[in-house]
């Protein structure tokens, strides 16, 4: 149960041409402290909690769970969740063996893209697709559970 991905800024827009896959994401926050996060996800029609614990030294790695709840449970729980609801499409984009996630935030998030890939080790190698621009691995400011409370348009 450890997540393990390197995340990207996105420099333009040609990744929506080459996703498979798109849905709107509504999230929120129960817990934002740094060692753990509670988050509820209402993705589509189905709903998720989720804890992330404290990040590795690199960043690049974290334990992570995840159970899927109903779309009712998920929306009861997201009136629980801390101020700053993220909002956003989630765009999926398979480039060599790996898929890509691409979020385009809106709301108060509102003009920027990240892209995510999750590796199986710290040291695997994956192919970057021309639309990924700076790595943000580890920058706090750009995980939802910061985004949440120091919005993107607030920088």
């Amino acid at each position: 149960m450890i997540e393990i991905e390197r995340k990207f800024l996105v420099t333009s827009n040609a990744f929506k041409k080459e996703a498979f896959k798109q849905y709107r994401t509504v999230q929120g926050y129960l817990s934002t402290n740094k060692k753990r996060t509670v988050r509820l996800r209402l993705k589509g029609e189905t709903g998720f909690l989720t804890i992330k614990g404290a990040s590795s030294k690199s960043g690049l790695s974290r334990f992570e769970w995840e159970k899927e709840i109903s779309k009712a449970e998920a929306e009861s729980l997201l009136k629980l969740c801390k101020k700053g609801i993220i909002d956003k499409i989630r765009y999926e984009v398979k480039v060599g063996k790996h898929t890509f996630e691409i979020d385009e935030f809106f709301g108060e998030n509102e003009g920027l893209i990240v892209a995510e890939v999750e590796l199986n080790s710290e040291e695997e190698s994956f192919l970057k697709p021309d639309w990924l621009g700076k790595e943000v691995t580890g920058e706090t400011k750009y995980y939802n559970s910061q985004l949440s409370k120091q919005p993107f348009t607030k920088w």
